[in-house]
């Protein structure tokens, strides 16, 4: 049963898209609406816009695009009612009725509880029974505190093929449910087994104190190290943080980004409560966004072996990208920052953060590898090297600061290496504004390439023409109705917008065509602003309308001519194919 509609238009009007993006996002204003780097893809340069005045956002580069409930269904991976009830906690709105009768939220409600009931009894296992001795010796030679483990709610999952599932069904849980929540699986029996078996279990927590997610370190024996949740209808690992419900409480506009769960908890405990870790995967672009909305620098902590290095290389260009500073820091005499902290303690560990030395110089001392800097050839390959590494340097100042350096420490002039910096910068400018301009014309070239506006392309325009037309004109309904039946629309997609606007405008004088988010999908969304935003460099008049009508009746007349495929035998198709040869 859909929402009312008067709580739906109250719900946005006390959620602005301006206000609600700029939790997410720095908006910069662009005359009576705003610019931003699009939250949904990795940008420099802002191609999405936010139409105030209608209450729209829509990114040129990627295509996302909607109202409000449309953002915060991207942003935070929720179903139509789940970002409706969000934005309702945010505004202080209690939901209608209508709203508990959505299946799929109604599945991820109960993951949710199901997942809370899991946590419970591991951490049950783990502080009282005794097969979770095996576990609180772990945690105990790890040096963790009751107060962190209840912190964390940390647990142990007994060596046990059914100890959960048994728990759980009798609590009333189904099978198939904690298939869905991944915390079983489908045995080749057909019964069902637990999916964490004799390991120590770290709850995974989203912002709204919800568990979403497990993962499970293995003490001793066979199997992976750490085996956390796939993917569930309530978790995404790409788009989660491990404790960044702690760390969003941290007063600085700092994250310190560890390597691993013991990590995360062992430098949280020492009192810094700004640490967060990936979910057993490197850092993905989902992730460096989501740290910028909380943080402007972010130090990194990995492991300084080999892999360590690697994974702090690519952790420093996706923060980049997602316009957030970095620093690493460099741990001598521990492999970890657990490990640095039980040998030197919290101060020192203090210490090496606030002098943790920046991204620069981390990526300049990597120029060296491998390198023999006492031969020419060496030298210049690394001046080759640290040419593209401060020609990524932003701030000019900065950049002059590790000029000097280098061309001192290798006795070259200054003026030299400048050049060749500076002719790096333009070359990397010009290939990032074709890059750009690549996007969005990637993304043109996707809507031109759907099928319809392939086979159709003056029947598609014209299509969208109607549109817009009517999203401009609702007044001119009767007549566009009367001269346009839905019928004639070549495209299905375009086709279910017309109907439903038709409705729409029928039912209330107030129509708004972003009020059909519930009807389509976020992506659909994205090609309904396009069109609302094309229409805003052109003025779409009644004029404009009787030429799109008359265009989709000639198209409909014109394919009523044409004999479809399937009706052509296989003399008339060889005798088309002949014609169509000849006439080359």
């Amino acid at each position: 049963m859909p929402l009312p509609e008067d709580f739906i238009l109250q719900l946005k009007q006390n959620n602005p898209v301006e206000s609600v993006m700029a939790s997410y996002v720095k908006l910069n204003r662009s005359s009576r609406d705003y610019v931003c780097l699009c939250p949904f893809h990795s940008e420099k340069t802002p191609s999405c816009h936010v139409n105030v005045g209608k209450q729209f956002f829509h990114c040129f580069g990627c295509g996302a695009g909607g109202d409000v409930i449309t953002f915060i269904m991207k942003a935070e991976n929720l179903e139509y009612i789940e970002a409706v009830k969000l934005l309702a906690e945010r505004a202080g709105m209690s939901m209608p009725d209508e709203a508990k009768n959505n299946d799929l939220s109604r599945l991820k409600a109960r993951i949710l509880e199901i997942n809370r009931m899991a946590a419970k009894y591991f951490n049950n296992v783990l502080m009282k029974e005794p097969a979770g001795e095996k576990g609180r010796l772990y945690f105990n030679s790890r040096q963790l505190s009751v107060k962190t483990i209840t912190k964390y709610g940390l647990g142990y999952a007994p060596d046990s093929w059914h100890g959960l599932a048994d728990h759980l069904k009798a609590q009333g849980c189904t099978e198939s449910e904690l298939i869905a929540a991944n915390l079983c699986r489908q045995g080749r029996n057909g019964g069902i087994f637990d999916s964490f078996r004799d390991r120590v279990m770290f709850p995974i927590i989203d912002l709204r104190g919800n568990v979403i997610a497990f993962g499970g370190r293995v003490i001793d024996g066979e199997g992976p190290k750490y085996l956390n949740s796939s993917d569930t209808p309530v978790f995404h690992k790409s788009r989660n943080l491990f404790s960044l419900n702690f760390a969003k409480r941290s007063e600085e506009r700092r994250l310190i980004l560890a390597e691993g769960y013991m990590d995360v908890i062992a430098v949280n405990q020492a009192g810094f409560e700004n640490v967060v870790a990936t979910l057993g995967t490197a850092l993905t672009p989902e992730q460096a966004r989501l740290m910028s909305q909380y943080a402007d620098e972010v130090i990194i902590a990995y492991d300084s072996d080999g892999a360590g290095q690697k994974a702090t290389h690519k952790a420093i260009n996706l923060l980049s990208e997602a316009g957030v500073k970095t620093r690493i820091i460099k741990m001598e005499g521990a492999k970890d920052p657990d490990e640095f902290i039980k040998k030197f303690g919290s101060l020192r560990f203090k210490q090496l953060l606030d002098n943790s030395d920046g991204a620069v110089n981390f990526e300049l001392s990597k120029c060296k590898n491998d390198l023999d800097l006492d031969t020419d050839t060496g030298r210049v390959e690394y001046l080759k090297r640290c040419t593209e590494v401060l020609a990524a340097i932003n701030s000019p100042v900065e950049r002059s600061v590790y000029v000097s350096r280098i061309a001192k420490e290798q006795g070259i002039s200054r003026d030299a290496l400048d050049a060749q910096v500076n002719s790096v910068i333009k070359k990397r400018i010009n290939a990032e504004k074709k890059q750009e301009w690549t996007s969005i014309r990637t993304f043109s070239d996707k809507r031109r390439a759907d099928p319809d506006a392939v086979l159709n392309p003056r029947a598609y325009k014209a299509e969208q023409g109607i549109i817009a037309y009517l999203s401009v004109h609702p007044d001119g309904l009767s007549y566009i109705e009367e001269n346009l039946p839905p019928e004639l629309f070549v495209t299905d997609f375009h086709r279910k917008v017309y109907t439903k606007m038709l409705e729409g405008i029928k039912a209330s004088a107030d129509f708004n065509i972003l009020s059909l988010q519930s009807e389509f999908s976020a992506n659909e969304m994205g090609k309904i602003t396009a069109i609302l935003s094309d229409t805003q460099r052109i003025d779409i008049n009644r004029a404009a309308a009787d030429d799109f009508i008359r265009t989709l009746k000639s198209e409909n007349e014109e394919r009523k001519d044409k004999p479809a495929a399937s009706a052509l035998s296989d003399d008339d198709f060889r005798s088309f194919a002949k014609n169509l040869k000849g006439k080359k």
